[in-house]
Order: structure tokens, then sequence, then C-alpha cells
């Protein structure tokens, strides 16, 4: 594990913790918070997790965390659900979320624009080449984007009442 990131590591080990619960890994921050380092995991599941999933996660992994001694300083470790207005991480969320509402911000701008909010169409893959493309029905002008998988910085659902 020489060479990986502190998050990176923390992945790799608690991973197979929270797929043994039927749960899935949305992320993993590590950062500082005020005078203190916080590790905030976020967890899911189709039908939303409660407070024993995340108490259960907390504790199978703060064991082998401790054990492994991947942070060397003080932290606090936080499990949590991802939210109403979750991160779209890895491509798969982008099918299972196919048509709610969406906030996705590119590295470069397509058609003028980086900041696109819209309804997810879905996913595809462009043949003969190892890309894929997002489809996003616009908000503000009810037109089609084809956004490059690669080319996003950041996705999240947007909350709908």
């Amino acid at each position: 594990m020489a060479g990986q990131s502190t998050v990176e590591r923390v992945k790799a080990l608690i991973t197979p913790i929270i797929e043994a619960q039927q749960l899935e890994l949305v992320d993993v921050e590590f950062h500082r918070e005020g005078k203190s380092n916080v590790l905030r995991v976020f967890i899911d599941k189709p039908d939303g997790v409660t407070i024993d999933d995340c108490q259960r996660v907390s504790q199978e992994c703060d064991i082998v965390l401790d054990v492994e001694n991947v942070i060397q300083s003080q932290y606090v470790f936080e499990v949590s659900s991802p939210g109403l207005d979750r991160p779209l991480k890895k491509l798969h969320d982008f099918v299972r979320f196919q048509n709610r509402l969406v906030k996705i911000k590119t590295y470069q701008a397509i058609d003028g624009r980086k900041n696109f909010l819209g309804r997810l169409q879905g996913v595809r893959e462009l043949e003969g080449k190892d890309a894929i493309e997002v489809l996003v029905l616009l908000e503000d002008t009810n037109e089609e984007v084809v956004i490059p998988y690669e080319s996003i910085s950041s996705a999240r659902l947007e909350v709908e009442f």
C-alpha cells in the first residue's frame, strides 16, 4: 500500500467490510476541520441506510483502521448517509439514477458552459472508442447535452420536492 493516499488505503481496507453488509461505499473524505482531522465515510443501499447500518459499519471499520494504523494522528471518525444530494462518483451511479435531476460540473467548457443542471438521460459507450458519454436534458433550455464522462469534475443529485 506504499504510495497510496490515506483515502485510497482507507477505501481498500473498509470496502470489503461494507460490501459484506450489502452496502455501498459512496465516498471517503479525510481532511482538517477546525482543530481536528476528520475521516468521513459515506455509505448507501437502495432503500437508504439506517442509523444501525452506520453504527455497525463504524464499529467494524474502526477496529480495522486501528489495527492497520492507517492514520497515525488523532482523528474523528464518522459514518454517514450521502444525503438526498448524494454525489455521483462511479459510472454505475449515472446508470442507477437515470431520470433524476442532477448538477454536473466539468473540467472544460462544453458549448460555452461548465455547469449543467438537468435530468439524467443515461450513459452510452462510443463505438470503436474507449469512451463513455453522459446524456443530460437541460432544465433551462430543454435541450439534450452530451458530456464526456472523463470531463466530469463533480456530479450530484439535486433535491426534488
